[in-house]
């Protein structure tokens, strides 16, 4: 028969590993999950062209799930990107956008960007510290967010969240630097996203 000292210790370590456990899935269960909306989520890429103009093109297929605990202020962002469905506004261009020199969507269909860290100012997130993966490459970049809003959308009776997102890379840097720097290596990529609560 266990003695009532023992009773007691197993007890106590019951009840906090049940405390424990109620701890997690509280964390877990605050932590709410957004399905990227892709009718309304479309990266954008811009770049110098011999220094005539800045061309601007664009991605029509993102898909990706956002989590986010702005009470915690933490969250995560998962985003998918088909880069042959790159869309310079010519066929042809495209085409070539996707060639080797540049995209090699052949052996690269995607591109991925998830995120090492959110930055918070309050309850809106500021900043997301990430890893682009483009053209088998992978490296760090921050998207800096330059706006942010949460609410019920009005349409689906959902909530949901949108934001616009800036960064620059380099293009060479990812394998795709062909014509630098008469096509400039610096590439200015600006994201608008929606995503809906799961």
């Amino acid at each position: 028969m266990l003695k009532p000292k023992l009773i007691l210790h197993s007890s106590l370590l019951a009840l906090a590993a049940g405390t424990c456990l109620f701890g997690s899935a509280a964390a877990l269960a605050a932590a709410d999950t957004y399905v990227v909306d892709g009718s309304h989520t479309y990266p954008r890429f811009s770049y110098s062209h011999f220094g005539f103009s800045t061309q601007l093109s664009r991605f029509n297929k993102t898909t990706g799930k956002i989590t986010l605990d702005k009470a915690a202020q933490t969250g995560s962002v998962d985003i998918l990107i088909d880069t042959t469905s790159v869309d310079t506004g010519n066929a042809a261009f495209d085409k070539h956008i996707q060639g080797g020199d540049f995209l090699d969507t052949a052996q690269f269909p995607t591109a991925t960007f998830k995120s090492t860290q959110l930055i918070f100012e309050g309850d809106k997130p500021v900043a997301v510290d990430g890893q682009l993966t483009l053209k088998g490459v992978t490296r760090p970049v921050r998207l800096e967010i330059t706006s942010f809003k949460a609410q019920p959308h009005p349409m689906l009776k959902r909530e949901a969240i949108g934001a616009n997102a800036t960064t620059t890379i380099k293009r060479s840097e990812f394998h795709a630097g062909k014509y630098a720097p008469n096509i400039s290596d610096e590439v200015r990529i600006d994201i608008a996203m929606e995503a809906i609560k799961e």
